[in-house]
């Protein structure tokens, strides 16, 4: 079929009576589906039911190294888990710290403690300066950007590349200007484009020369094992070796967490840095906990028992997961493909896909869906202060509905995103 912007008026008004006759046939069926977050599905949860048997009243609770998980002690995690993380991350044990449940709470802690009191080695709170600014590649993590505006850091935005954030622009602006302290990424599977940093951005990023001697990464590995396709595993870069090697270990922050290889609102959250940095946080956190749950570790540390556990348990999610992601993308190749009104990747692991039609279209595709009872992330999430500049990207979550019921939501997301754009002919 012949792209969109190439029909005459005749053609555009007859696509689109026939378009709006098969949305106002999915408005009649009373849809009532939510996939306006990456959750977990209940299916993904039953994988690990054995999880909750491993640390019982009749088993024994106590850390290889002797510690009772019941008691204090073993304030940076318990050996075992550590291990796991370690393996994961590329990182060693005194580089690594083992939270609670949540890793978002972590970051939300560590910028936090950036503003109020320092975190690098001899760094002045942000608080004490006229203007702090950030970095964040869009499309990008809403949540990042909205710990972010909390603490009243400027959001600048950064456009993403297929290698990763535009690194070009990243070194101009951060070479010249000393009020940008730091940097969001999703290195590994991006939320939501799917897009793993390439060798050469991670050698970048280390090596790059910056105007304030206090600039942090915070490299969020959300994504680290989540391979759709175990064949075929996209790999990262390590950044704080590579952080090393520049001269400068001190500007990275790791975070990483089980939320959704494990349990979503019970699992285990870690970050990890140099050495320096991590006496720095472990001196702070001293006055905020005696420490976290270590029968939660111990649980983890049981049941999957190494890396390779791990990586076995996400092979059979993935197994999961692969239809979900084939229902999505085979529909947009069916209604979507060759009519110049929308574009995707098709990643290879991480949670969501990245949609985007024409611009100035995308508040107009989220409000057909949601009239037509599917609730999508919103438009402009992606973005900083929620402002997608070209009004396109809708970010698509797979991983929660069933199969039927996702063949069904996208079937009308495709067809509200092709009335969005006949609309949009129509009115030019």
């Amino acid at each position: 079929m012949s792209g969109y912007a190439e029909l005459s008026r005749e053609e555009l008004e007859a696509l689109h009576g026939e378009l709006l006759g098969r949305y106002e046939a999915f408005k009649a069926k009373g849809l009532r589906l939510d996939m306006s977050r990456g959750k977990p599905a209940a299916d993904q949860f039953d994988l690990v039911s054995g999880l909750l048997d491993t640390v019982t009243s009749q088993s024994s609770t106590r850390a290889e190294d002797g510690a009772d998980c019941r008691n204090y002690g073993d304030f940076d995690g318990i050996p075992e888990c550590k291990k796991i993380f370690c393996d994961m991350l590329g990182v060693a044990p005194e580089e690594l710290f083992v939270c609670g449940n949540s890793s978002l709470s972590v970051m939300y802690d560590a910028i936090g403690k950036m503003m109020l009191l320092g975190v690098r080695p001899g760094a002045k709170p942000w608080r004490y300066l006229d203007k702090v600014k950030f970095l964040c590649p869009a499309p990008g993590y809403d949540r990042h950007f909205a710990i972010t505006e909390l603490y009243g850091i400027e959001m600048i935005p950064i456009e993403m590349t297929p290698d990763g954030p535009d690194m070009d622009t990243v070194e101009r602006l951060v070479g010249s200007d000393p009020s940008i302290k730091g940097i969001w990424c999703v290195p590994k599977y991006s939320n939501p484009q799917g897009i793993t940093y390439s060798d050469e951005t991670v050698r970048r990023f280390a090596r790059m020369k910056t105007a304030a001697d206090d600039f942090m990464i915070m490299w969020d590995n959300a994504y680290a094992v989540h391979d759709l396709y175990p064949d075929r595993r996209d790999t990262l870069l390590n950044i704080l070796d590579e952080c090393k090697k520049a001269g400068d270990p001190d500007r990275v922050m790791i975070f990483a967490s089980t939320s959704k290889i494990s349990y979503a609102g019970a699992g285990i959250a870690v970050f990890a840095c140099s050495e320096a940095v991590m006496k720095r946080m472990k001196e702070l956190l001293s006055f905020q906990t005696i420490g976290f749950d270590k029968l939660n570790m111990l649980r983890h540390a049981r049941y999957f028992e190494d890396l390779d556990g791990v990586m076995r348990h996400m092979d059979k999610q993935a197994e999961l997961l692969r239809p979900k992601f084939a229902a999505v993308l085979d529909a947009f190749d069916r209604e979507l493909a060759g009519k110049g009104i929308a574009e995707w990747l098709a990643p290879n692991g991480g949670y969501f896909i990245s949609l985007d039609v024409m611009d100035g279209c995308a508040g107009r595709v989220v409000r057909l869906c949601k009239e037509a009872g599917v609730v999508l992330t919103g438009a402009g999430a992606t973005y900083p202060y929620k402002k997608d500049p070209r009004d396109r990207n809708i970010r698509v979550a797979p991983t929660y509905p069933t199969v039927p019921e996702l063949e069904q939501a996208v079937e009308l997301l495709c067809i509200s995103v092709q009335l969005a754009a006949v609309e949009k002919l129509l009115a030019a």
